[in-house]
């Protein structure tokens, strides 16, 4: 199996919990919290290790939260190359209203990273890229980093042999895609403001792919739809993905378990459309869960068979 590298420049330790009910100014009685490593690429990283692949997180930490989170990835069996920083790694958190079904997400911006910060950060990944065929970046940027932060790092990652895969969002995702990555996972309002149109129906969000495709800003696009399903578009095909029937009880999860099942495909040597199959029914499979747990392994070969795949 290819090697995997997944590069997350804002980790985060995230804390789940649930509530009866949430009212102002009351105290709530929480029901105890799970703490999890996070961050886009180390959630990437958890579901690539489920599948038994062999995967390492790059990632800067800070503080005794950077240290707790080293521990609870270490707790996945996934290697850790870690620089570090002045400041605490965050820690965000979200909570199950259990009368209503609803989730509440609070996600913090995390540590300002200096110059020389962001800057060891890349040189790390440099260092490392050369043992990969896969490096996965994920996730927001840090305070202080640089808007082309992610194209830099795609730039150190083609300079050899690696395929670089991008799930981000924004300016850095419009500056990344100028030097042309192998694969990016945009939802569609991200997609909506790389490409700066409404893109209402199925029509226009194949034109707006197959226009990254065809400039060279992204070998694939895989363009997650939430409960629509999916689009894969790559040089000689578009595919549409419809997801199997299930009722959810989370929000969260689906895109990095989505993501992280597609590359651990595709590095395992399954062809493009088996791996977006599969990564369709991952994602599916994470919000099955609740609180920020992602796909199970059991239940995405289940859901598989159930999603369905055509040409466009």
């Amino acid at each position: 199996m290819t090697g995997i590298l997944t590069f997350t420049p804002n980790p985060t330790i995230d804390v789940s919990t649930s509530v009866e009910r949430i009212v102002p100014t009351h105290k709530l009685r929480c029901a105890a919290a799970r703490r999890d490593p996070g961050g886009g690429g180390i959630n990437v990283a958890r579901v690539i290790r489920r599948l038994g692949g062999e995967v390492t997180a790059v990632y800067p930490r800070g503080g005794a939260t950077g240290q707790l989170l080293s521990r609870l990835v270490e707790r996945e069996h996934i290697a850790s190359e870690t620089t570090e920083i002045a400041a605490d790694t965050r820690e965000d958190f979200s909570v199950h209203e259990e009368t209503t079904g609803q989730q509440f997400r609070f996600v913090l911006p995390g540590p300002a990273l200096a110059e020389p910060e962001w800057r060891a950060c890349l040189d790390k990944l440099g260092a490392l890229a050369n043992r990969a065929g896969f490096v996965v970046a994920s996730g927001s940027l840090p305070p202080g980093a640089p808007p082309d932060f992610y194209a830099r790092a795609c730039r150190t990652v083609k300079s050899g042999d690696a395929k670089f895969v991008l799930d981000t969002s924004g300016p850095a995702l419009k500056a990344a895609l100028m030097e042309g990555v192998y694969l990016i996972k945009p939802n569609l309002g991200e997609l909506r403001e790389v490409v700066g149109e409404a893109l209402n129906d199925e029509a226009g969000w194949v034109r707006a792919c197959v226009g990254l495709v065809k400039g060279g800003r992204a070998a694939i696009v895989a363009l997650t739809l939430g409960d629509r399903g999916a689009l894969l578009v790559g040089r000689d095909r578009v595919l549409r993905a419809e997801p199997p029937p299930i009722t959810p009880l989370s929000s969260v999860g689906a895109g990095d378990s989505f993501l992280g099942t597609m590359v651990w495909s595709l590095a395992a040597g399954f062809d493009l459309e088996y791996a977006f199959r599969l990564g369709v029914a991952a994602g599916s499979s994470a919000v099955l869960n609740p609180g920020t747990e992602l796909a199970h392994p059991d239940d995405t070969r289940r859901l598989v068979a159930a999603v369905t795949v055509r040409e466009v």
